[in-house]
């Protein structure tokens, strides 16, 4: 293992670069993603924020959800889940490869965007997905920060990129484009930008687009944290109704006790 794969001191970014040179293999951890490499390369990122590969495939339509699982069982311990896609004719190699860099590339912004320090790489570690088109750590890193000046032209608060989302009362999506008017009537309170992009079967930096021109509009905002329940000095404080004990049961139970 050389010296830069062996420290995540630095951040992700130069972790990134320092394991491209290196050719290094294995999986980079940061606070919001985990970057997959073989070789130098980017294989496959994930984050919480973004919907995953196969998500983003059976809600869209492309692969029935069985067909993705089976493919998941029968060649996930191999890392050749993307090759079983093909092979078996569910998918083209072309449309898995268009799916798949949509997804690389949506995870990586998060990944990187709201927290760029580096936790941890482990040597040797693949994705069960396998290698669909690796791509350049250098490519993933001008996507990423690309996306970032994009989105913070139409809004600067990335706070609507991965908060529960609130629409104001006078939002009204029939008055709005249709894709951005989609995106509007999913906005529940409850819902991230994630959560909306996956129930819209959308890649989630479109729909991050489509979300943040409605914060600059006013239309959406981060939903207020939900109020903590209240905390009562012993069970049953603050009831109406607490009930009496069950004497008899209680009684019963002294006594088997007592038997035993």
């Amino acid at each position: 293992m050389t010296a830069a794969a062996a420290r995540a001191d630095g951040s992700a970014p130069e972790l990134l670069d320092a394991l491209a040179a290196d050719r290094a293999t294995g999986a980079l951890t940061t606070r919001s993603g985990i970057f997959y490499l073989a070789a130098g390369h980017v294989v496959h990122v994930e984050s919480a924020h973004s919907p995953a590969l196969g998500d983003l495939l059976t809600r869209s339509g492309a692969l029935a959800p069985a067909g993705w699982w089976e493919a998941v069982e029968r060649a996930g311990a191999r890392q050749r889940v993307g090759r079983q896609l093909v092979d078996s004719g569910r998918l083209t190699a072309g449309a898995l490869e268009l799916a798949h860099l949509g997804a690389l590339f949506d995870a990586a912004y998060f990944a990187l965007a709201h927290d760029g320090t580096a936790l941890r790489f482990r040597p040797g570690v693949a994705h069960w997905l396998g290698a669909v088109r690796p791509v350049t750590v250098a490519t993933v890193l001008r996507e990423s920060y690309r996306r970032r000046a994009l989105l913070d032209r139409i809004w600067p608060d990335a706070a609507v990129d991965t908060a529960p989302l609130a629409r104001t009362p006078d939002a009204d999506p029939a008055v709005l484009p249709p894709r951005r008017g989609r995106a509007l009537a999913l906005v529940d309170g409850g819902r991230t930008a994630a959560q909306i992009a996956s129930a819209l079967a959308h890649r989630t930096f479109h729909t991050l687009v489509e979300l943040r021109r409605l914060a600059a509009d006013g239309l959406v905002a981060p939903a207020p944290p939900a109020p903590a329940p209240p905390v009562h000095p012993f069970p049953g404080a603050g009831r109406a109704d607490w009930d009496e004990p069950d004497t008899a049961l209680l009684r019963r139970l002294l006594d088997a006790l007592e038997a035993l």
